[in-house]
């Protein structure tokens, strides 16, 4: 009898010989019960056949679009067969995989070995507290090479610490106090499934028709999880407001996992039936001050459409150790960057207003991008796999551009559907189109290049493969043309709105980008940031200086906004001394202009088409 398809390509693990038997399943349990130590002990069982095996630590995570696997955090690996302990070897050339020989007779390996998690950042992410935790299955598997993940079978468990609750979109077989059995996936599906367990857990019902909808929230301390009434309302809105965009759902059920802390680390992460969600711990108790960044739940939720279901098809890989290649990261990031501020509005996490200057923050910081002039956005999808750590020259270097510059071409493109078919079709249809077909369908469906051009065309006829190629490839400014589109322009106040502010709050420093050309920490007056070109950056200060003083007195805030308005009349440059390393010195910034912030203005005698966009559904 022929042998099964999964057997040929999974030839290293015991296959059945009938075409009606599945191969066994693999096996892996997980302690989670040393937070004192932030140590994971996993447990594995792998069937095998006799002869050379190959495992393999994933290495290309979905979602992060980069090689960034924690393989130096996999420690304590032990092998053995009947018993008998089996010794491995390191590819030399692919540290994320292991060789041994498989002796004969031996159809099962037993593996032990550990994740050591973080213990402190920021360079790297705390995903284990004293009251909350985090589990990526990524982080505690080893499978075998040779097949495809989605078809190798996996049987999950965890023990978390006692009393402690957790959402997963992982769906439960049996429980036993703090064991948690799973039901049976593929080695796909589970990684794509994460876990957040704490003390303090509350879970809310989104939507709780046929394919539900599920907010699981942990938080430091339990006053923390007190959402009001009407704050479920918006987060129930958004589900509603995304169903009215993409007319299908493609998941059996979604788990927004939502941790409030301010020790767990921060995140933002899409899975096709869940995401990983990392806030502030005053998420809703101080809700009128944390506007900026509330975008993040409806950003990870547009994933599900976008980047889980329909993939660009050269991030589709067979397993997680094949390279991604992220050139059409604009659509997959960029056009969810964009859905998820659109939703956020819609949906009533963000005001109107608040949308506004949310985008009028994303296109003042790009109209001043001078790395432009080198580096092209279709570039800066190389960025996960370049590097991860934000440039000291964010402004010449370049980074993720592609998600808020993308945001603007997607506007642009929505305003240029309005007005071409006299307001009857918008990028809504796009959405509709592209993302909604095959309702109930959760196997990603694969595009390319030609396919969004094709889609775009079917809704309003363009030459949209040149309006695409050209904003992606060219050096030329900001792509501002939507916002004039709309009805809106880039504008200047010497006030900040009440949400720079709060993102003055959120991030910690004083932003003086658009005037000195540079960001100072509150903490301790480090310049986290100086703009290429600013007039700080041609008066040579630089990243990482200490500002000790203005114009002759201690470094306040509210000082040197005080001698920034007082140069605009004067002409005088203003004086700051700053150290870096051991030296010290007075550097004399020339600026005239005086305070500025960005701001969205009205062009009158236009239609406000911007509104209409984030008007809700």
């Amino acid at each position: 009898m022929k042998r099964p398809l999964a057997c040929v390509a999974l030839s290293l693990l015991a296959c059945a010989t009938s075409a009606q038997t599945s191969p066994p399943a693999m096996t892996l349990q997980v302690d989670a019960t040393d937070i004192e130590h932030k140590v994971w002990r996993a447990t594995e069982t792998i069937p095998v056949r006799p002869g050379p095996l190959r495992l393999l630590y994933p290495r290309w995570l979905p979602g992060t679009h980069a090689p960034i696997g924690p393989i130096a955090r996999l420690t304590g690996l032990l092998v053995r067969a009947k018993g008998q302990r089996l010794e491995w070897k390191r590819d030399t050339l692919d540290e994320h995989a292991f060789t041994l020989e498989v002796p004969g007779g031996v159809d099962q390996l037993q593996l032990e070995f550990q994740f050591a998690s973080p213990l402190e950042g920021p360079v790297e992410r705390i995903t284990a507290t004293p009251d909350l935790l985090g589990v990526q299955w990524n982080t505690v598997l080893l499978y075998p090479a040779g097949a495809e993940v989605a078809g190798i079978t996996v049987q999950p468990s965890v023990t978390l610490p006692a009393g402690w609750s957790f959402g997963t979109a992982l769906e439960i077989e049996s429980r036993n106090g703090a064991n948690v059995r799973f039901k049976p996936v593929s080695v796909e599906t589970l990684v794509d499934s994460p876990l957040f367990a704490g003390r303090h857990y509350r879970q809310v019902e989104l939507d709780n028709g046929k394919v539900p909808v599920r907010l699981h929230i942990v938080a430091d301390q339990a006053w923390q999880l007190a959402a009001t009434p009407e704050q479920i309302a918006i987060h129930r809105a958004l589900v509603t407001q995304a169903d009215r965009l993409f007319g299908a759902r493609h998941y059996g059920h979604y788990d927004f996992l939502l941790a409030l802390s301010e020790h767990f680390g921060r995140i933002g992460l899409e899975h096709h039936q869940s995401s990983e969600n990392g806030v502030r711990p005053v998420y809703f108790t101080e809700w009128a001050k944390t506007a900026p960044g509330r975008d993040l739940l409806a950003h990870e939720y547009v994933h599900s459409w976008n980047g889980k279901f329909r993939r660009p098809a050269d991030l589709w890989t067979p397993d997680f150790n094949t390279r991604m290649q992220n050139s059409l990261l604009w659509l997959y990031e960029g056009q969810t960057q964009f859905w998820g501020k659109v939703l956020a509005a819609r949906s009533g996490l963000w005001s109107l207003e608040q949308a506004r200057d949310d985008m009028a923050v994303a296109a003042a910081w790009l109209d001043g991008r001078n790395g432009r002039s080198w580096r092209n956005l279709q570039d800066t999808t190389n960025q996960p796999i370049v590097s991860r750590i934000q440039p000291d020259w964010r402004s010449w270097q370049r980074s993720y551009d592609y998600y808020d510059e993308a945001l603007l071409i997607w506007t642009e493109a929505d305003m240029l559907i309005r007005e071409a078919s006299g307001g009857q079709r918008s990028l809504d249809d796009f959405a509709r189109a592209f993302f909604g077909v095959e309702p109930g369908r959760v196997k990603p469906l694969t595009y390319r290049f030609e396919d969004v051009v094709q889609a775009l065309d079917r809704v309003q006829p363009h030459d949209w493969a040149s309006f695409l190629r050209q904003r992606l490839d060219s050096h030329d400014g900001a792509p501002l043309q939507g916002l004039a589109r709309s009805g809106w322009k880039l504008a200047w106040s010497e006030r900040p709105s009440e949400f720079v502010k709060a993102m003055e709050m959120r991030n910690k420093a004083d932003d003086f980008s658009y005037s000195l050309g540079f960001e100072v920490d509150h903490k301790d007056h480090k310049l986290t940031q100086v703009v290429w070109g600013s007039p700080g950056f041609a008066a040579g200060l630089a990243p990482q200086a200490t500002l000790l003083a203005v114009n002759g007195r201690s470094y306040k805030a509210e000082d040197l906004r005080q001698a920034i308005s007082e140069a605009k009349a004067s002409g005088a440059p203003i004086e700051l001394l700053v150290r870096l390393d051991d030296f010290y010195r007075t550097v004399k910034v020339a600026w005239r202009g005086g305070l500025r912030y960005p701001t969205l203005e009205r062009i009158e005698g236009t239609p406000d088409r911007l509104s209409q966009m984030l008007a809700p559904k």
